[in-house]
């Protein structure tokens, strides 16, 4: 079996341009999803509904990536992939132009989830396509670069967006959206190299979810996804009503963007090493994690609450890269379609235990106190945490290039 790539001059050279471009489509996905946020109560001025009804935007985009994205990754299968990723941004272009000039509350809701199932179909793609880029030994350096996009995005492209909207107006935050995607139409069409799709040979039927999670390491892996993404979900999506309780409310922005620029390290340091400790980097950030979120349930002391923000965001900052490229180890054993397959799965659970992430972290803010999210985000954490210790044969194990 054999997979074509455009190699670079020389094979230990990353493909940096193309790399970059990736990552600013990760960028444009991360930033659609988390957009409303910040800007959710002129949408709902805008089109006559509540803010609790406008948040449901935002559930309906995980809500189409969850439920397309191994159909489509199955049904896109012996399709190229660079033509696929440009529909894939094009749709995009299409759904954000829709949203920002939707005139009633039906219109936005097909928007968003137009835009959840291009989303469902770029994150099939983009850590596979970057993996195959990359020379060889350098696949999770390279996944690490495409995947700034998701810090990049809450850092900077949120704190952004949400000032457009608040001092020109929601709909043209959505319209430089969709005029970044252009750029990055472009910048795909003519700087981003082909690779072939990698099939499965003829007589084989492409692995379908159950056969691949029976792969060992990628079930633990997925349940790692699960416990780390619904942990930091339940305690991201409610950190305001957490900081005012801190009497740090009007500091929420100043402690975003520090846990923003946390992630960005976060992320450099990982794609400089991730290629030789995988597992010890995954240690890593599960641990910052867990002790981030157990300090916030026990203390509102504003010097340990800027230091546990700086914390989380180093440990969380890594974790897309992180859990790709360990579904991607884990699956790349039983070949190529197989870690495809994974990386399918992976989205599937990821937006999934983001949906789950804000309603469970919803009632526990209103059934119990803020409080009680921090305390079920170190308890997700400490999860996580145990899982890779005791998978160390299969999940997050190092491959024959990686220092075990």
């Amino acid at each position: 079996m054999t997979i074509t790539t455009a190699s670079p001059t020389r094979r230990d050279v990353l493909p940096w341009s193309a790399l970059l471009a990736l990552g600013t489509a990760v960028f444009i996905t991360s930033l659609t999803e988390t957009l409303p946020a910040g800007v959710l109560p002129q949408m709902s001025s805008a089109v006559g509904v509540s803010s609790g009804a406008a948040g449901q935007s935002v559930t309906l985009y995980a809500t189409g990536t969850a439920l397309t994205v191994i159909p489509l990754a199955a049904a896109t299968a012996g399709v190229r992939r660079k033509p696929l990723l440009l529909g894939a941004m094009t749709v995009f272009l299409v759904a954000n132009t829709l949203t920002a000039t939707a005139s009633g509350y039906a219109v936005l809701l097909v928007s968003r989830f137009l835009a959840g199932v291009a989303a469902g179909l770029a994150w099939a793609i983009l850590a596979g396509y970057a993996r195959r880029l990359a020379p060889p030994g350098q696949e999770g350096r390279a996944i690490a670069i495409a995947m700034t996009g998701i810090p990049l995005a809450l850092s900077l492209g949120v704190p952004a967006g949400t000032l457009i909207g608040q001092q020109i107006g929601w709909r043209v935050s959505f319209a430089a959206v969709s005029v970044i995607t252009l750029a990055v139409l472009g910048w795909i069409t003519f700087g981003v190299p082909p690779v072939s799709r990698p099939t499965t040979p003829v007589r084989q039927p492409k692995p379908t979810a159950r056969q691949t999670l029976r792969v060992p390491g990628v079930t633990a892996t997925m349940v790692v996804v699960v416990t780390f993404v619904l942990g930091h979900t339940v305690v991201y999506a409610y950190i305001g009503p957490y900081l005012r309780q801190a009497g740090l409310g009007t500091a929420t922005d100043a402690i975003l963007l520090a846990f923003g620029i946390a992630c960005l390290v976060s992320i450099w340091y990982t794609g400089r090493h991730i290629d030789r400790h995988l597992r010890g980097l995954a240690l890593t950030a599960a641990s910052l994690f867990t002790v981030a979120t157990a300090t916030f349930a026990v203390t509102t002391a504003q010097a340990a609450v800027w230091v546990a923000a700086l914390a989380w965001g180093l440990g969380w900052g890594a974790a897309p890269t992180l859990l790709q490229t360990a579904a991607g180890h884990a699956g790349l054993r039983s070949g190529p379609a197989v870690a495809d397959t994974a990386q399918a799965i992976l989205v599937t659970l990821w937006n999934t235990a983001m949906a789950l992430g804000g309603i469970i972290g919803g009632l526990l803010l209103q059934r119990v106190d803020v409080t009680a999210n921090a305390v079920a985000a170190a308890g997700l954490g400490f999860l996580s945490l145990a899982v890779i210790t005791l998978t160390r044969k299969h999940a997050f194990a190092p491959t024959d290039r990686e220092t075990p």
